[in-house]
């Protein structure tokens, strides 16, 4: 494994015990410049491992909680007249940063969901006829929560398309949880985490990933992936194209915190629910078959043959 990335694995699970895989889907998104979406019931630690993120590396961390309320201005931003002046400056929303905490996303209106659609896919803000780049790394991590459906708004396809990942932490183990209560207990949790990465070491690591070989045989193998969901009567609207470059991005950042620089169809097949699942809209019989879209994915992946390489 990249030593450096470990040391920042290493320093999250200071406060996040027993979710490692979880971590690492975090961090590979990290890597692959996209964002996340952590999808699971309260309590489990999704907030606190997005903070932990944050402070663990050497950037601006913004987060916003998402209420029907909330306004488009409070995340892209507003120009404001300055008396003194008379002109229009532009005045920083919550997502001018490098990381920013969507919390409880699902808790938005429409019109203030539809304010990121821009910022997660082009990494800029246009206002008034400027447009504004945000900062280097920029990511998104948002949370929601689906149980409640009171005061919620469904995110639409079009923004979960936007989310390289959906992840849902689960419950620990009694062995972890009885951890998790006794450091309680003691206080010994702290957000208050060292940075042990700096933001010129997270984009000289992404540039990394890019650079990560992929062969001819593993990329057919994700298309073969994707023309499964699209031709599977469990599945009512399959994965897109962007689903696919979102796959292979994936694969890369999977394979470069594993220390290679080259992808081996093991790393398609270990991120590609978190990758496809949330991006699959299911049939009558998908639902009826199957508990969710991640049991589905993994149904009919079982029917797409792998590359020996």
């Amino acid at each position: 494994m990249n030593q450096q990335i470990e040391q920042l694995m290493n320093n999250i699970e200071k406060v996040i015990i027993g979710k490692r895989n979880s971590v690492i889907c975090v961090i590979a998104a990290m890597l692959s410049e996209g964002h996340i979406l952590i999808e699971d019931v309260p309590g489990v630690g999704k907030t606190r491992l997005v903070s932990a993120l944050a402070n663990s590396v050497d950037g601006h961390f913004n987060r916003i909680q998402l209420t029907p309320d909330i306004m488009p201005s409070d995340i892209v931003g507003f120009s404001m007249l300055d008396p003194q002046t008379r002109e229009f400056k532009y005045k920083v929303g919550a997502a001018m940063c490098n990381f920013l905490l969507a919390d409880e996303i699902n808790r938005a209106s429409p019109k203030a969901q539809s304010s990121l659609l821009e910022v997660m896919e082009e990494h800029q803000i246009s206002l008034d006829g400027n447009t504004m780049p945000l900062p280097s790394p920029f990511m998104v991590l948002a949370t929601q929560n689906p149980v409640e459906t009171y005061g919620t708004y469904h995110l639409p396809e079009a923004q979960m398309d936007r989310f390289i990942m959906k992840i849902s932490m689960g419950y620990p183990s009694p062995e972890e949880e009885f951890d998790i209560i006794t450091r309680s207990e003691t206080n010994t949790f702290t957000n208050r985490l060292e940075a042990v990465m700096s933001l010129d070491d997270i984009m000289r690591h992404i540039a990394e990933v890019r650079k990560v070989r992929c062969t001819d045989s593993v990329k057919k193998y994700i298309v073969d992936l994707l023309n499964a969901t699209r031709n599977s009567e469990l599945v009512k609207l399959g994965a897109s194209p962007r689903a696919g470059i979102a796959l292979l991005r994936a694969s890369k950042a999977i394979a470069y915190i594993f220390g290679r620089d080259y992808v081996v169809p093991d790393d398609v097949r270990a991120i590609m629910p978190a990758v496809l699942s949330h991006r699959l809209m299911l049939s009558p019989k998908g639902k009826s078959a199957y508990s969710g879209s991640e049991e589905v994915m993994q149904a009919i992946a079982k029917t797409v043959s792998a590359p020996l390489q």
